[in-house]
């Protein structure tokens, strides 16, 4: 499995995940292309469960390397410029779908440890991982 199949499968996985807790899936894989025409920003999936509209970044890693990531906390990886253009990317979704910046939302950050050959996965779900994000 290649890191592009790897990816969608997480994501499916997530997907699955938030809606057996009760989430709406409104959009996956949303991308917006920012005016420098360089960047572009994508989120993995937009869920709503009751009042709140989550951000969802998904990240994934397959075994053998999911034992060896018990020392490396995939989360990590979102740095202050990811962090920039998630939060951007959510406010032109917001923007696109007419809601008001100031509705309920928060960016959540699902990391998936997969088992290839038994198609499992452990899943450690962090929760409004940018409070300043939230109104």
């Amino acid at each position: 499995m290649n890191k592009k199949e790897l990816g969608n499968f997480g994501e499916k996985i997530a997907e699955n995940y938030f809606k057996k807790k009760g989430y709406q899936i409104l959009e996956k894989n949303y991308s917006f292309r920012f005016a420098s025409g360089r960047q572009k920003g994508e989120i993995d999936i937009i869920a709503k469960k009751d009042d709140i509209i989550t951000f969802v970044e998904v990240k994934s890693l397959a075994s053998p390397f999911a034992e060896i990531a018990k020392f490396f906390f995939l989360e990590n990886k979102i740095n202050f410029s990811k962090r920039e253009k998630l939060i951007k990317t959510a406010e032109t979704w917001l923007v696109k779908e007419k809601l008001p910046l100031n509705v309920k939302r928060q960016i959540d950050i699902i990391v998936l440890k997969i088992d290839l050959k038994s198609k499992k996965a452990k899943i450690k779900h962090l929760q409004n991982v940018f409070p300043d994000f939230q109104f």
